[in-house]
């Protein structure tokens, strides 16, 4: 099957893209709905008019070998950032630990086409990594750490994050199998918690994604 290429009658751009002109293609990843009445969706150009379960079927196809662990105990609105920035580094999982409910708004509903599994512990989460041989790399400021831009992230692991304010917690930080922080320079004490875990995420890219 040769990929299918969006209208070019259409202009292509993150508003999207309007209704099918012209001769509708019969690759059964189109979706019908959207080759009616147009595309709106925040997707890049190869994904106009597919259906969800053909994203993710494709980007089940090359996503990275690292996951994403993120701690929810106080329902914190950087996990949809989070999430959509784990969509966009082809993350292969995200994990939510706590609380099952957490804010998807930031995620600009990128967790539809993100595998998402929910740890109610801290300890269920670090016994599923470990039967599953991923190393828990955690990312935070916490004494003992080390600077993420001299270690060597491997190639097949789970970052762990905390939550904004607090950070991990001691239990998280106590799982790991390694601390690292992201060096600073400036007067503030600590990252945006979204904001490290897209430069964390970068790093692992600049390592491993070539």
């Amino acid at each position: 099957m040769t990929d299918a290429i969006p209208n070019p009658s259409n202009e292509l751009s993150t508003n999207g893209v309007g209704p099918w002109r012209g001769e509708l293609p019969d690759d059964p990843r189109y979706d019908r709905e959207l080759l009616a009445h147009g595309d709106s969706r925040n997707v890049i150009d190869r994904y106009r008019y597919w259906t969800i379960a053909a994203i993710v079927a494709d980007l089940d196809q090359h996503r990275h070998p690292f996951a994403v662990a993120i701690e929810n105990w106080q329902h914190d609105m950087n996990i949809g950032s989070i999430v959509r920035t784990a969509n966009a580094f082809a993350a292969e999982t995200v994990h939510i630990i706590g609380r099952r409910r957490w804010n998807k708004r930031g995620a600009m509903v990128t967790d539809r086409y993100q595998h998402v599994l929910h740890h109610a512990t801290v300890e269920d989460f670090a016994e599923w990594a470990h039967a599953h041989s991923l190393p828990i790399i955690a990312i935070d400021n916490v004494p003992g750490s080390v600077p993420i831009e001299t270690f060597a992230l491997p190639e097949a692991c789970i970052l762990l994050f905390g939550q904004e304010g607090p950070g991990l917690s001691a239990e998280a930080v106590s799982a790991a199998d390694a601390v690292v922080e992201i060096t600073q320079y400036g007067s503030t004490r600590s990252l945006n918690a979204s904001a490290a875990a897209a430069v964390a995420m970068h790093a692992w890219v600049t390592q491993h994604a070539h």
